[in-house]
Formats: structure tokens, C-alpha cells, sequence
């Protein structure tokens, strides 16, 4: 026990050293920490993949050795930490040297009433320390001093005085540390930035590079570059270029960066290629990103220029100058009557007009606007959960580009408001109702009385989806008590399990729960923040097949719907719900850094709407069978590999074997389908020695997936290469092999090149498994199985029709003699008496399930027959994992944003103009709120209208 002790010790004292002064926890359960942070390895790794996805690699290596500070740890302090410490930094120490007080129950989600007169950062760390056992996250609770924050990256003020602002951020700005400061008073937000003198940005955007395949290169000064037209190329004026498996004019390949210039959608000029060789065919255009350096200046200059703010609602420029000013104001009245102004005082907001007013002199502005003055005053006192979720988030996004140097910074101040939630009518409520309660909804109560939080909670709202944006809804539902009365209640439904790569953003999951129900862990959470939130879970997809459960008399007693969803499909189901039973609904949505939301009010605004066109961006068909031109075509082409050998055949052997009907029933399905699936059922029932591809033993699932390699990457390909020869031209004399369509050449199988093996390895245990034959991982022995199987020569079959689009594909009728032959043979009595398959469903965050493996090697291999870079496997993961890239920050703020109009909807507001649709990207810094569209009206005729008769407007 000692022995384990000190080595616990050791590796707790070599693993991290956090800064000086903070709290330690006790001795036994640091060391439990240190264990458990072995034991949660993998869980590490994925949490870190997740945000690489979003950030790249190198960015994460930055973040990996940054020390960030939070200081305040009240409801907006926290939402930093939360989103900081799931992105993956070295450390995160939180401050706070103050204790905590019924208001911060309203938006500081770790904290409970039984913390009540204890240390906020204490209170906090247990709980944000289980976020990410890759992070460090200590505990500072003392009061902020120089020494201190001189051993930080990055430094971020919450919750502060204006004097500290200015004396810590000349401190950070002169010692090259990331100064950030964010302050939120009720319905009004304040966030700025100071990253130093020269801050170097390798990655403004976060977009993908653009590359493109060239149709030709002219020889010219400038030469002009004609792409394919199968995609526009998306280039800037300026951006630079590299090329490669350019035929004829390599002088090209492997240069330096190119500067270009836009011709067209298609097309792009570059340097004098007149002395260059003749272009012949092929090549790959690649932009290369650009390193932008930023300048900032300190908080105390800054604060002068106005030219600094960024605005994010267009209608409020004049209110969002005057923010500026009225913030600083609202620092000297706290500094001189040590106190916030009173809830909805005219004479404190009288005393805070006149100090803007005086600020003014100096700042000149034309006109102030008075009434956000006042309206700060009567609710600074409020703290307000939507409002900290998005000016948190935001804040957080500025900390990862901080820390990782990718997106752009904001430069350098952002004011947000959202007093369009207070009530419409201006009939106030009696100022007895604002006044705190001893209740955990204090800082709520405090903007909007009492009356309006006893309404919040006998809300009955319907979520659909505890994904990402889910479990944020539900935070925040927690924190304003939406549902939390006696009559009120949540129901929540969510038909998936909890993964790994869940994780990193859904943060109401542990990873003890991965394989739990969402929806099911969600509202146990859920509870545990605020015992009095009454949540049902189900556990049901939001289809035609649970009308039967949210059916009238579901839809009757809701208030509202939130929608978490994560694709279009649904959403236009549950829209469709909401306009049958006009039900108001709460929509939002994330793809990485970019986010949007939408409030649907009946006979207000204008529904979500049916999918306006088709954004699926489906591959075409004989692009992703014979002429695959990018890696994304290459890794679907596997996916549908595996899910065709491993799942579909399986399955349907399964129901041939229990239904009587299935063969019939597949005729029907028209003979190019019936051929493929009954030709699968039949080999798969049959022996390897009668001609079949049923395996007896481990040895025939090794030679099966020998087989099947020389299959794809040899015979598939020399058939093509007959059917269309390297210098095949079409029948108007241009090359066949020219444009999108790439020139692919055979692979010869050698056991001992990775790739080719790992093909082998992957297969063949997948193999064994829908079969029930226990696999094996070890290499040599699978090699020396390899050497004594026999693969025949291949002939290629000039009567084989290759289709060159999907038009052909769908055009070939395929004739029936094989069909009925197949018919007869499944008829026979002993394929009905075998055994059942085992089907696989594709798993990408199992790294030992031999899924991926097979995903990466039958990819690359094809990229390799068709000369397409391959892809690494974190690449692969995420493209045919079909991750949605999802972060943190994003999904916070589009929770916030969305619940920001659920107080609006809960009040009943009936002008259009309150309401605010929301379109953001937090890597550049784009916000767009504005107000939603109105429904469109159509004029019809009634039965039995005379001509006389005025049309009805509806």
C-alpha cells in the first residue's frame, strides 16, 4: 500500500506542477486522480480527436501546453471553464475569493444549495475536473495579485472592477499574455480582447482548403488555369496555390506557393507559364492558408476607441456605442455607492444616465441612446443563464484561439444585449416582485418578478434531441426553472446511446454513462442541478412510427417544443408537428464553429419550412464505382464496402432464413436489386468448395479476404482499363480519362507492404465474425495462411458494360434466367436450415473492432489505384464516420440564443420585431441577429364564392 502510495506520488509530482497557492485535494484521492487518468487513456485521446476535428493538429498541440486562468466563478466564470477545459489546454485554475450567495444558483450550474457560504472555486472543482481528465484544473482562492498571473498563457477577468481591468491588462499586455475580460448585468454582455502588439494567426477561417482538379494550363503571360467543372473552385483574390500531378507542364509541380487571380468560378490566373512544357493532362490545385498577423491595444487605450467595437445586430449600433460607455459608468457608481443600482430604481439609473452623459463629453458620440442606459440600471442586478451561456461561449472560443493561434480573434470589443425579452406592455410589475426571494432563482427573478418566474415554471415543454445542443438546452432549463413547478414538466426523448466521442461537448455525460440513454442520463443530470425540475425521459425517434405517442392529446398539453436535432429530415417532421397542433417552437443547429437558430411563433413568424433543395451532397453513383477523383469519394466507397459485405448480406440471409415470403418479396424490387441481393444470399449459404463463399474455418476467412483484395484493387481495375484504355478518347476525339475522371492502375498484393496486410487482417476478422468464427490479430500467422492460398489469373471480359453515369446505371435492364436460377437453388431445403448471421453495425470509436481498420485500408488502397493522396485514419474517422464537427463553445451559444427566446415566448410577445433569428460563426467573429420572417399569406376562394365575392387572405 505505501509502495503504490509514493509511486502514485511520483507520477502525480512528474505529470503536472500547477501553480503556486493553489488548492490541493486530499493526498488518497489525488492519487486516485492519477490512477483514474491512466485508466481514462482512451477516453482522453477521444475527447482530444473530437476538438482536432474542428481545430487540426497543430492547433491542438498549441492548446496542450497552455495554462489558462478563469478568475470569477459565478454563472459566466464557469461557462468559460466548462467550454475551456472540454477543449483540451494544458491547465485550467479557476479564482474566486468570494463565497456563494442565493443569485448564483440562478446561472453557476455546479454550485447547489448545500454550497451556500462556501468558496465558489472550490465548490466548482470536483465538478469541472470530471469534465476532461486530460486537463488539470486546480483551484485559486485568493485575491488576484501579479506575481500570479505572470505563470499563465492566457488571463481572463469575469465578474471584475475596471481598475483591475486596467492594471492586469497593461501587466499581460507588456509580458506577451492573452488578456481577455467578459461581464455580463442581466439582458447586457461586454467581452474584450488584447492578444499583444503582434499576434500571429496561422488559420483565419478554419475552412478546408480548397482543391481542385485542372481541366488545362495555358502557356501564357499570366497563364490561365481551367478547372473541372464539377466544382466551382471557391479561391480569393490573393490566395496562394500549390500543384501537383501536373502531366506535361511539371514545372509546376512541387513549386513554391502561387499567387492567383480570379478569372471566374472556374478559372484562375497564375505567374508566366510561356516557357513552361505543353500541358497535358491531369493535376491538383491545392490552396495553401497564409499566416495574418493582428495587433491589439491595451484595455486602457482601447477603451477610447469606438472603432474597436464589433457589431453583431446590425439595428442596435448606436445602442451598443452607448453600452460601451454606460458599462464603464456602471463601474464608478459600484466603485463610489459600493453597490450595483436597485432593481428597477429611477434614481439610481437617473444618477447612471448622468454619468454616461459626462462620459460622453469626451467620447462624442452624436446621440446616446437613453433608454438602454436605464434599462442596464434596472437590471444589472439580474444574472441570467441564456445571457452567460452565449457571452461565455464566446469568450471561451476567444481562450482556444488564445491558446491555439488558429481563427480569428475578436479586435477588440463586443457588447451584446438582448432587452428585447423584457415585457412588451410598460405597465411595471410592483418593485416588491424583484426583490430576492432566498430561492435559487434570485438572479432571475431580479430582471424579470416573481410573477413571470412562477409562469416559467408551470411550463409543459416537449425536447427532442439530448445530443450536443440538447444537454445545453437542458442546462439551461434547469438553471431558469423552466418546468420546475408543480404543474410544469419536461419531456425529453432521444433514441441514442452515449458514445466516447460524445464527450467533448455534451457535457451532461461521463464517461461512465457511454452506453447509457441519453435522454435517460440527461434528466438525471438535469435533476441533480435542480432537484426541483420535473423530467420525463423517453427514448422514441420522431417519426410516423411514435404518432401514436405524440399524437393530440400530447401536442395539446404542450406550451412549446425545442428542437436539438441533427438533421434537416426531422426538423421538418417536427416542424410540420408544431403547424398541425400551433405549437411555438425553439430550433438551433451547429456544424464546428458555425451555428444558427430560429424561433417559430404561429401566425407570427414563418415556419422552418420543407428542405428547400437537396444539400445532402450525395456522390454520384459511378463516380464512387469507377471514377473516384477525391478522398471523400474513396472512404464512402469503403463505407458502403463494409456496410454491403459485413451488414446488409448478413441481415438479409437472417430474414431469408425466418421469412418464407423474402425471396418473392425481393423480386419485386426490381432485377438489378433482386439480382445483388439474392446472388448475396445464395453465396453466402453456400460452401467455398460448391462455389460459395461460406467459410468453415479461420483459414477460409483469411482466404476469402485474399480474395476479395485481389477482387477490388486488381481484377476491378484491369476490366476497367479494357473497357476504356489509358488513351481511350470519346466520340468527340477529347481524352476519356481527362477532367474529374482519373487514369487508375492495378495493385499487385504484397504481404509485406502495411497497407496491403492491413486490408487482409481487417477483412478477414470481419469475416469470421458475422459468421461466428473467433478471428485472429497476429500478422506472421496470417501471412503464413496467405502463402498457401491461391488466387486465379484474371481475364478481362470484353462483354462487360461499364457505366460512365448514372443514367446508363439506371437505364440497364438485367436479364432474368439468372434470377429464376437463383430462385430454384433458395429453394432447396438445406439452405434453409443454416445457421443465422451475425451482422455488424459500423462503429468508429472502437478502435479494436477492426471497423476503422478496414474503413482506412480499403480507402487508401483504392486512392492509391486512382493516384489520390491517401488519408490519415483521424481524417477517415471523421469523413466516414460522418461526424458533424461539433464544439463546445458553438453549441452553448446557440443554447443560449435559443433560450433567450424562450423567455419571449413564455411572456407572449406578439411583435415580430422582439423576436430574433440568429446566424453566427465564432471563428471570424460573424454574428448576424435579426428579426424572423414573417409567414407568407395567400389569398383563396371559399366554396361557393359569386365572382362578386372578395378572396379570403390567409
Amino acid at each position: 500500500y505505501l509502495k503504490s502510495l509514493s509511486l502514485s506520488l511520483s507520477l502525480s509530482l512528474s505529470f503536472h506542477r500547477g501553480p503556486l497557492g493553489v488548492h490541493v485535494p486530499p493526498f488518497e484521492k489525488h492519487c486516485f486522480n492519477v490512477y483514474n487518468s491512466v485508466y481514462c487513456k482512451y477516453t482522453k485521446v477521444m475527447l482530444w480527436c473530437l476538438h482536432r476535428y474542428v481545430l487540426g493538429h497543430e492547433a491542438m498541440g498549441r492548446m496542450s501546453t497552455a495554462n489558462v486562468l478563469v478568475a470569477g466563478m459565478r454563472g459566466l466564470g464557469v461557462e468559460i471553464a466548462k467550454d475551456v477545459i472540454l477543449s483540451g489546454v494544458r491547465s485550467v485554475t479557476v479564482q474566486d475569493d468570494q463565497h456563494t450567495q442565493w443569485t448564483d444558483l440562478s446561472s453557476q450550474f455546479f454550485l447547489k444549495e448545500c454550497h451556500l457560504g462556501q468558496n465558489r472555486a472550490l465548490c466548482s472543482l470536483q465538478q469541472l475536473t470530471a469534465l476532461n481528465p486530460h486537463v488539470q484544473v486546480l483551484a485559486y482562492t485568493q485575491p488576484l495579485d501579479t506575481d500570479f498571473l505572470l505563470q499563465f498563457q492566457v488571463v481572463v477577468l469575469t465578474n471584475s472592477s475596471l481598475d483591475d481591468q486596467k492594471r492586469f491588462g497593461e501587466l499581460c499586455h507588456s509580458r506577451g499574455i492573452q488578456f481577455i475580460v467578459a461581464d455580463t448585468k442581466g439582458l447586457c454582455g461586454q467581452l474584450f480582447c488584447d492578444f499583444g502588439e503582434c499576434f500571429e494567426v496561422l488559420d483565419s477561417d478554419g475552412v478546408t482548403p480548397a482543391s481542385v482538379m485542372i481541366q488545362h494550363i495555358s502557356k501564357e503571360n499570366p497563364g490561365l488555369v481551367i478547372c473541372t467543372d464539377d466544382k466551382k473552385h471557391g479561391l480569393n483574390k490573393g490566395s496562394k496555390v500549390v500543384f501537383s500531378e501536373v502531366q506535361g507542364m511539371t514545372e509546376l509541380n512541387n513549386s513554391q506557393p502561387v499567387e492567383i487571380n480570379v478569372c471566374g468560378p472556374y478559372s484562375f490566373s497564375i505567374n508566366d507559364t510561356s516557357s513552361f512544357s505543353d500541358y497535358i493532362r491531369g493535376g491538383v490545385a491545392t490552396e495553401v492558408k497564409q499566416p495574418v498577423m493582428f495587433e491589439f491595444k491595451p484595455l486602457r487605450e482601447a477603451l477610447q476607441d469606438h472603432s474597436l467595437l464589433v457589431m453583431n445586430d446590425w439595428g442596435k449600433e448606436r445602442r451598443h456605442k452607448t453600452l460601451h460607455l454606460a458599462f464603464q459608468a456602471l463601474h464608478g457608481f459600484v466603485k463610489t455607492q459600493q453597490r450595483l443600482p436597485q432593481c428597477w430604481c429611477q434614481s439610481d439609473a437617473d444618477s447612471l444616465l448622468a454619468a454616461v452623459r459626462e462620459l460622453n463629453k469626451v467620447a462624442q458620440l452624436e446621440q446616446l441612446d437613453e433608454a438602454v442606459v436605464r434599462s442596464l440600471s434596472y437590471t444589472a442586478r439580474g444574472d441570467l443563464a441564456p445571457v452567460n451561456a452565449f457571452i461565455g461561449s464566446v469568450a471561451a472560443q476567444e481562450v482556444i484561439k488564445a491558446c491555439s493561434g488558429k481563427f480569428t480573434p475578436l479586435q477588440q470589443w463586443m457588447y451584446f444585449d438582448a432587452l428585447e425579452c423584457l415585457p412588451e406592455d410598460k405597465d411595471q410589475a410592483a418593485p416588491s416582485s424583484f426583490l430576492p426571494k432566498s430561492s435559487r432563482y434570485d438572479g432571475q427573478i431580479a430582471v424579470f418578478g416573481s410573477d413571470f418566474q412562477e409562469k416559467l415554471m408551470m411550463q409543459n415543454y416537449f425536447v427532442v434531441g439530448a445530443g450536443a445542443i440538447g444537454c445545453e438546452l437542458l442546462k439551461n432549463f434547469a438553471l431558469v426553472g423552466l418546468g420546475a413547478g408543480e404543474d410544469g414538466k419536461i419531456t425529453v426523448t432521444d433514441m441514442d446511446f452515449i458514445e466516447k466521442s460524445n464527450l467533448n461537448r455534451q457535457f451532461l455525460f461521463r464517461s461512465q454513462d457511454i452506453g447509457k440513454s441519453k435522454s435517460e442520463v440527461a434528466a438525471v443530470a438535469v435533476r441533480e442541478m435542480n432537484p426541483q425540475m420535473n423530467v420525463v425521459a423517453h427514448q422514441n425517434r420522431l417519426d410516423t412510427n411514435s404518432e401514436e405517442v405524440y399524437n393530440y392529446n400530447f401536442f395539446k398539453g404542450l406550451h412549446g417544443v425545442a428542437a436539438a436535432l441533427d438533421n434537416v429530415e426531422a426538423r421538418v417532421y417536427l416542424d410540420g408537428l408544431c403547424i398541425k397542433y400551433q405549437k411555438s417552437m425553439l430550433e438551433g443547429g451547429t456544424l464546428g464553429s458555425k451555428g444558427h437558430t430560429l424561433v417559430v411563433v404561429p401566425h407570427l413568424t414563418a415556419s422552418y419550412g420543407p428542405v428547400k433543395s437537396n444539400s445532402s451532397g450525395d456522390i454520384p453513383l459511378c463516380t464512387l464505382k469507377n471514377f473516384p477523383h477525391r478522398i471523400e469519394h474513396t472512404l464512402q466507397w469503403a463505407r458502403d464496402q463494409f456496410e454491403g459485405l459485413f451488414k446488409h448480406v448478413p441481415e438479409n440471409v437472417n430474414q431469408f432464413l425466418s421469412d418464407a415470403e423474402f425471396v418473392e418479396r425481393t423480386l419485386t424490387h426490381g432485377d438489378a436489386e433482386a439480382l445483388e441481393t439474392l446472388e448475396g444470399v445464395w453465396r453466402s449459404q453456400v460452401n467455398m468448395e460448391a462455389g460459395g463463399t461460406r467459410p468453415q474455418s479461420w483459414e477460409d476467412c483469411v482466404s476469402w479476404a485474399r480474395h476479395k483484395w485481389e477482387t477490388l484493387f486488381n481484377n476491378d481495375i484491369r476490366q476497367l482499363l479494357h473497357c476504356f484504355p489509358e488513351g481511350e478518347v470519346t466520340s468527340t476525339g477529347l481524352p476519356f480519362w481527362s477532367g474529374s475522371k482519373r487514369c487508375p492502375h492495378p495493385l499487385d498484393f504484397d504481404p509485406n507492404i502495411a497497407t496491403h496486410l492491413d486490408y487482409v487482417v481487417a477483412a478477414s476478422n470481419l469475416y469470421g465474425q458475422i459468421y461466428n468464427i473467433k478471428g485472429r490479430r497476429d500478422r506472421n500467422s496470417i501471412k503464413k495462411i496467405l502463402e498457401g492460398v491461391h488466387v486465379p489469373i484474371f481475364t478481362p471480359n470484353s462483354s462487360v458494360k461499364i457505366h460512365t453515369s448514372d443514367k446508363e446505371m439506371e437505364e440497364e435492364k438485367v436479364m432474368g434466367t439468372r434470377l429464376q436460377e437463383l430462385k430454384q437453388e433458395l429453394a432447396s431445403s438445406s439452405l434453409k436450415s443454416s445457421a443465422k448471421m451475425f451482422p455488424i453495425d459500423f462503429e468508429k470509436d472502437d478502435d479494436s473492432n477492426f471497423h476503422m481498420d478496414y474503413i482506412v485500408a480499403a480507402s487508401n488502397l483504392r486512392a492509391e489505384n486512382y493516384y489520390i493522396p491517401a488519408a490519415d485514419r483521424h481524417q477517415s474517422k471523421r469523413i466516414a464516420g460522418r461526424i458533424i464537427p461539433a464544439i463546445a463553445t458553438t453549441t452553448a451559444a446557440v443554447a443560449g440564443l435559443m433560450c433567450l427566446e424562450l423567455y419571449k415566448l413564455v411572456q407572449g410577445h406578439q411583435n415580430i420585431s422582439s423576436y430574433r433569428s440568429a446566424f453566427i460563426n465564432l471563428a471570424v467573429q460573424y454574428f448576424v441577429l435579426s428579426q424572423p420572417c414573417p409567414p407568407p399569406h395567400f389569398e383563396v376562394s371559399l366554396p361557393h364564392q359569386t365572382s362578386q365575392s372578395e378572396p379570403v387572405r390567409v
